[in-house]
């Protein structure tokens, strides 16, 4: 999955064309998570405000399941497994579906204000400093909802209370270690859950410049269960922050996985990603798979159990069986390659091919940076 396949991109593309709604089907497989997670967005939600307020957006945006699309279609005559298999040719043209429908949404609109949380370490280079590498990770989860076996907090443990965990001890021992040639910007940034609004927004009204970005490193959650023999990287082969990672990877004796659920479009749904749309170049590192002194198929099994009972429900809480050598290992490691890329010679660059490539380097060039 891209950036295209995602919920957001297909509410903002319907908005362009002028849609009355925009209903989504649902598919557990290439969303990775199930029906249970989209009900849970049945409450109050949130986007930026833009110039016209809003007013742009489509008036109603929603989801169906697969067996009630399937229904649907099959109101109208079509078939849609069918159509869903001639959609990926590029000659698809849409298909009318002679069917209507009256749907009335009473709405409140309010305007509220969350913050992001940015804290600065100064480099030590009297010319480097104002050049900068940025670690992110969202401090907001999804709050009270509705009671899943009698709790209604929404808790966040791993998504993404470990995350804000990480960047603070992260930025702990940066005040600890020698001072890097250049600034350090640690971002704690506010509704992702609503679909990356405070990166969205940092990433669109930073607060130093982007042209002088180096690099963002993205916290999502992390690894709870013991040490792994690799770590995982998410979009592994865009950029040359995959070098830095490998090279202290490998002083730990460890070795880098590419992702292992491409198909969830995973690079596409987390903090790093708008800084990357606006071509800063991303990492997103994610947990290894292969822990030591457990089967084979231990990573994949828990992380399974994870999103089936505990990703986006109350019961993502501290347990007691949680193993932390594993998150100190990699925190050791995302500060490493922070560390290398801030008394770096030069800045990362995306590998060729990359779709924010293009972007990337002619920022550079007007900018006069090599």
């Amino acid at each position: 999955m891209t950036y295209y396949g995602r919920w957001t991109y297909k509410y903002d593309i319907g908005s362009e064309k002028g849609a009355a709604g925009v209903l989504l089907v649902h598919e557990t497989g290439p969303a990775g998570y199930p029906w249970s997670v989209v009900q849970g967005f049945s409450g109050e939600r949130f986007s930026l405000v833009t110039a016209d307020k809003n007013m742009s957006k489509a008036s109603v945006e929603g989801w169906i399941t697969l067996d009630q699309a399937r229904k649907l279609f099959a109101m109208a005559g079509q078939n849609f497994d069918a159509l869903r298999k001639q959609a990926v040719s590029r000659s698809f043209r849409p298909v009318p579906l002679p069917v209507t429908a009256s749907v009335a949404v009473h709405n409140k609109i309010r305007t509220i204000q969350s913050k992001n949380v940015l804290a600065r370490l100064d480099g030590g280079d009297a010319k480097l400093k104002n050049e900068y590498v940025i670690y992110t990770a969202h401090w907001d989860h999804l709050g009270i909802g509705q009671a899943l076996a009698g709790d209604k907090i929404y808790h966040g443990a791993v998504d993404n209370a470990a995350g804000i965990g990480g960047l603070m001890e992260i930025a702990r021992a940066f005040t600890k270690a020698t001072t890097a040639k250049r600034s350090i910007l640690f971002l704690a940034v506010t509704a992702e859950e609503q679909g990356l609004l405070g990166s969205e927004f940092y990433a669109t009204n930073p607060v130093y410049p982007l042209v002088k970005t180096l690099a963002d490193i993205n916290l999502e959650g992390l690894n709870v269960h013991g040490r792994t023999k690799d770590i995982t990287i998410i979009g592994l082969g865009n950029s040359d922050l995959d070098d830095y990672i490998r090279e202290a990877a490998a002083a730990q004796g460890r070795t880098l996985r590419s992702d292992p659920e491409p198909e969830k479009g995973f690079y596409y749904r987390s903090d790093h990603f708008p800084f990357a749309k606006q071509g800063v170049p991303a990492l997103e590192p994610d947990r290894g798979i292969d822990f030591i002194g457990k089967p084979a198929d231990y990573g994949r099994r828990i992380r399974d159990d994870y999103v089936a009972h505990d990703y986006h429900k109350p019961s993502d809480v501290v347990k007691p069986d949680w193993d932390m050598s594993g998150a100190i290992k990699d925190l050791q490691l995302f500060w490493m390659v922070g560390y290398r890329v801030a008394n770096a010679d030069r800045y990362p660059q995306w590998k060729p091919g990359t779709e924010f490539k293009a972007k990337r380097e002619a920022q550079l060039k007007a900018a006069g940076v090599r």
